[in-house]
């Protein structure tokens, strides 16, 4: 009985030392998981709109007719003759 016990106990701060000396490293390996998992979906996201705004660059470089809609959107370029017209919505005043 006093052997069996024993052999419990040894079996039982083995086990303890295993977990104390692995428990951090899982504990790390886990974090660092979740960190790259994070990572991932980040250079998705990030690899998508380098796509869209590659699209973009190419439409601003070779499209005449978008380069002139940014031009009016953004700019406020209007053409010779043209009179400019600006509406205020209730909203804003």
């Amino acid at each position: 009985m006093l052997s069996t016990l024993r052999k419990a106990f040894w079996l039982f701060g083995f086990a303890v030392l295993l977990l104390a000396l692995f428990l951090p490293g899982y504990i790390k390996l886990q974090s660092l998981r979740a960190k790259n998992r994070q990572l991932e979906h980040s250079f998705r996201k990030m690899a998508v709109e380098n796509y869209l705004l590659q699209q973009e660059l190419r439409r601003v470089e070779n499209d005449p007719v978008y380069q002139e809609k940014m031009a009016r959107d953004k700019m406020g370029v209007v053409r010779k003759g043209e009179i400019p017209v600006k509406i205020f919505s209730d909203k804003k005043r």
